[in-house]
């Protein structure tokens, strides 16, 4: 019995190493796998959206890893293989897009809107009301009555 269950123990301990994913090929240079490493730092995962290929675990991840190695053991310097990635999935693809003229209106819009309300505000402010008009004779007489004459009270 108790060979049993040592042989069942191991059988359970063996299994557990197939639940381990096989990791993908590194690039035989280290200099290029550096590289490679550094790029998908900069890549976003596009099912994750807010990891880094490097980071995420999603298959689309594992195959732009492949394709970022691939890249950079053709010879591909890291601009090379930033711009393959975006013609193929748009600036989207990088953490941290490029600021060029598509994005000025977006970079631009919360400061635009900022000084917008400043003046807005400021202006606001700085209205000046007219005056009222000066009263007539007749409205000073009906004031001064009114303010002669307190209120009467009844017990």
């Amino acid at each position: 019995m108790k060979r049993l269950i040592l042989m069942a123990g191991f059988a359970l301990w063996a299994t557990a190493a197939l639940a381990v994913g096989v990791d993908e090929q590194v690039l035989p240079d280290p200099a290029q796998e550096s590289a490679a490493r550094d790029i998908m730092k900069d890549v976003r995962c596009l099912v994750c959206q807010n990891q880094s290929i490097e980071d995420s675990d999603a298959d689309l991840a594992r195959d732009l890893r492949a394709i970022v190695r691939e890249r950079v053991a053709a010879g591909d310097d890291v601009a090379g293989v930033k711009s393959y990635l975006t013609a193929r999935y748009g600036d989207w693809v990088l953490l941290r897009p490029p600021f060029n003229g598509r994005m000025l209106a977006l970079w631009l819009a919360p400061f635009l809107i900022m000084v917008g309300g400043g003046i807005a505000i400021y202006r606001r402010t700085r209205i000046r009301r007219a005056p009222p008009p000066p009263l007539s004779r007749e409205e000073e007489a009906r004031l001064r009555d009114l303010l002669s004459d307190g209120p009467e009270e009844k017990s």
